[in-house]
């Protein structure tokens, strides 16, 4: 600007130039001011923007000490009442399971009263109601309490020789009576002798244990359904189909109503078990409720290997798909293999144990799993090859193991159960007494019509086979996934409608499936299977994960599937248990009320009989279910016992039942003196026998054993040189009079003496 005006001062031409360049600086400095005053302008909003982040951090600072106090308190209030809302949860169901077990206790023991009129009995009436041959049980509950200690009484019974006539046999191990010895002794050290009267206790520990087996079956429900009204639900359906259920009801002290209850507890213990995501703590309460049921289990009952041998091939299932952890199948493997060795030891070395199909089954999968550590690995088609090849090895190797453990310790029962089954299925026939007379008892017969109507008009039976069907489909899409390489999920929502990935659901599955299976072809396996029945149905009704299944199968969009699972899980038990509750809650308070008439006169007479003029000493021959309730009655010495599963026991049944076939007097009088027998019991009931089902008569058996049969065009007639004992004795003419003296008669029962001095008079 100073050197521009000094121009204008030297020439005046140079104005019009001067103008020119003056206009031009004039412009720039207008941008140049414009752009600093845009820089101001910026610089002043940056330093604005600087100082708002100075004062928000400030401000940050000053809260960061309050915000982690707050979130810290909010989870703590959070998990504080999540914890409150499962302690409140826990503690209804746990009072409505026991609540449902003492109820049901309470609800036998009345209806036992009412139908026997037992507390108005004496105590031989009362003994009497003990059928089936049970109440030889009770016989020896009663001889530990008269024994001078309980040690003198556990060692009279291990070294018994005054049960079976001219044998010494160990009682505690061929009868399994653990559960009287525990009971007696607790009878003993708590002083119950001024409090109860000794077969009132007895009775009120099974009707006790039958509690806990009711609580156990809400509880398992409970646990995979989520939900405590599906435990009501099976306890309900549990007692409405009561007979298909239990046979408390008139044989008390039988094996059955002492093992299955320590069933139903292991049942239970495995199913949360075997649950995903459960607190270390609760895994162990588990295990060690599981080791001591199965230990228990099976020290009371004889069958309880084979029942327990299903129970592992159904895990063994879970462990070959890869359905459950291998460190909880090792643990399960250490449960079956110390509670076998436990058993082996308190049962006296009973060989059955080592020999049983449960023992071959860990034995072969345990070396197969050691031989085929990658057999989890590779592709779909190598994985199911390898599953075969472990199929394979596992059976071989079990079987393998089971014939050398026959050879070197023989075990007649087990290849009679292969002989037996052999005729079951109709691979063979004989003309064997005993292996015929088992397929003719009522419980290794095939169930009829009549149980699967009781359980439709119960409405179990329908929603079983939904809910089977919705698991079983949902459970072979897990395990194509599995086979497939993919991984199971252990952190299942509702959203994700998958309950076949739950380990305890596929378990009760193939539980079902199998014992299902056995209890279409044997009667008595129905009580196994019908409870799991009545279980497993009232979780998947109860289950919302079942019913959001479906819903994603059938890809639901129109209403939302988890409020709609949610309202059907909850509305279907409300529905179901308001039906039941208006059809059968009268039908169970008339039970209670209506007056039975149970009283068996002539075998009162019978056992008063025995109890007042037979020696002390005499030996009894007859039915083996009429001999429990002579030995229970009297004491006395019999020759056989009702054990069916002892074949020597059977051998011995065999030979006493030749008084009802077409034998000389002689031939029975040389059968009957081989044992030891002073008196004969001959049943009218057996002699005269009506029945639609000829082939099984006690009669028509003997005869076909005896070849005393003659086949004609299709028909069966017996036919001997000698007429039938039983009948011809009655006659009371020679030879029979020779050999046999009769003692006492009514309309039921016929005693005769076995002569020891044989008279011959013609």
């Amino acid at each position: 600007m100073t050197e521009l005006r000094c121009r204008r001062t030297e020439t005046p031409e140079a104005d019009t130039e001067e103008d020119e360049l003056r206009r031009e600086p004039d412009v720039h400095t207008t941008q140049e001011e414009e752009v600093e005053e845009a820089d101001g302008a910026d610089d002043n909003q940056l330093r604005d923007g600087g100082e708002v982040k100075e004062e928000e951090e400030a401000q940050h600072k000053q809260e960061e000490p309050h915000r982690p106090e707050s979130s810290a308190r909010r989870s703590k209030m959070s998990a504080a009442s999540v914890f409150l809302q499962r302690l409140v949860r826990v503690f209804f169901g746990s009072l409505a399971a026991v609540a449902c077990g003492m109820l049901y206790a309470v609800y036998l023991s009345m209806y036992h009263d009412r139908k026997f009129w037992f507390s108005s009995r004496q105590e031989l009436e009362r003994e009497i109601t003990f059928q089936e041959g049970s109440g030889l049980y009770y016989y020896y509950y009663k001889h530990m309490l008269k024994a001078p200690s309980f040690e003198r009484g556990f060692y009279e019974l291990t070294l018994d020789n005054k049960t079976v006539s001219g044998q010494t046999i160990n009682v505690v191990e061929r009868l399994s009576l653990y559960p009287e010895l525990i009971t007696s002794f607790i009878y003993r050290v708590t002083s119950s002798q001024d409090l109860v009267e000794p077969i009132y206790f007895y009775i009120g520990a099974v009707f006790g244990l039958q509690a806990v087996y009711v609580t156990a079956l809400f509880v398992c429900s409970w646990v995979m359904s989520g939900t405590w009204v599906a435990g009501m639900l099976a306890v309900a359906w549990y007692v409405i189909n009561r007979p298909d259920t239990t046979k408390v009801d008139h044989a008390i002290p039988l094996r059955d109503n002492w093992a299955l209850p320590y069933f139903s507890c292991q049942v239970a213990a495995l199913t949360g078990f075997l649950t995903n995501n459960i607190s270390s703590a609760t895994e162990m309460f588990c295990y060690l409720t599981m080791s001591a049921t199965t230990l228990t289990f099976l020290l009371v009952w004889e069958h309880s290997h084979y029942v327990l041998f299903i129970q592992g091939l159904c895990l063994f299932l879970l462990d070959s798909f890869d359905l459950v952890p291998p460190r909880k199948m090792a643990d399960i493997h250490k449960v079956y293999l110390s509670s076998l060795f436990l058993a082996y030891l308190f049962q006296f070395q009973n060989p059955t144990l080592l020999s049983s199909p449960l023992l071959s089954l860990l034995i072969g999968s345990v070396l197969a799993r050691y031989f085929q550590q990658k057999m989890k690995m590779g592709p779909l088609v190598a994985r199911v090859m390898k599953l075969f090849l472990h199929f394979y090895l596992v059976f071989t190797t079990g079987i393998t193991f089971s014939y050398l453990v026959k050879k070197l310790v023989p075990v007649s029962e087990s290849d009679f159960v292969l002989k037996f089954l052999e005729m079951k299925f109709g691979l063979n026939t004989t003309t064997d007494f005993v292996t015929n007379f088992l397929l003719c008892q009522e419980s290794f017969q095939a169930p009829g019509q009549d149980l699967f109507l009781r359980l439709t008009q119960a409405s179990v039976l329908p929603f079983y086979f939904l809910v089977l069907a919705i698991c079983l489909l949902s459970t072979l899409q897990t395990i194509y996934r599995r086979l497939s390489g993919q991984p199971m999920k252990t952190n299942l929502r509702l959203e994700d409608g998958r309950i076949g990935e739950q380990p305890e659901v596929i378990y009760h599955v193939f539980h079902t499936l199998l014992f299902g299976g056995l209890a279409l072809l044997f009667d008595g396996m129905k009580y196994l299977w019908t409870p799991y029945v009545c279980m497993f149905t009232a979780f998947g009704v109860c289950s919302p994960e079942l019913w959001m299944t479906v819903f994603k199968w059938l890809k639901l969009k129109s209403i939302h599937p988890v409020v709609l699972s949610l309202i059907l899980s909850t509305a279907v038990p409300t529905i179901i248990g308001f039906s039941l509750w208006r059809e059968y809650c009268p039908r169970v308070i008339a039970e209670l009320s209506d007056l039975q008439e149970f009283y068996d006169t002539d075998t009162v007479e019978l056992i008063s009989w025995i109890r007042s003029q037979a020696p002390a000493a005499a030996v009894f021959a007859g039915s083996p279910q009429l001999l429990g309730a002579v030995k229970l009655c009297s004491g006395s010495a019999v020759t056989s016992l009702p054990l069916y599963s002892d074949i020597d026991l059977l051998r011995r049944t065999e030979d006493t039942y030749q008084v009802y076939a077409m034998r000389s007097a002689e031939d029975v009088y040389k059968i009957l003196t081989s044992q030891k027998t002073n008196y004969v019991i001959v049943e009218e009931s057996i002699c005269n026998e009506l029945s639609l089902n000829k082939g099984c008569r006690i009669k028509d058996l003997l005869d076909i054993a005896n070849g005393h049969v003659v086949y004609d065009k299709g028909e069966i007639y017996s036919f001997s040189k000698h007429g039938r004992f039983c009948q011809e004795i009655k006659l009371n003419y020679s030879p029979y009079t020779n050999y046999f003296t009769r003692v006492f008669w009514n309309r039921s029962y016929h005693v005769y003496k076995v002569n020891s001095v044989i008279s011959f008079q013609y």
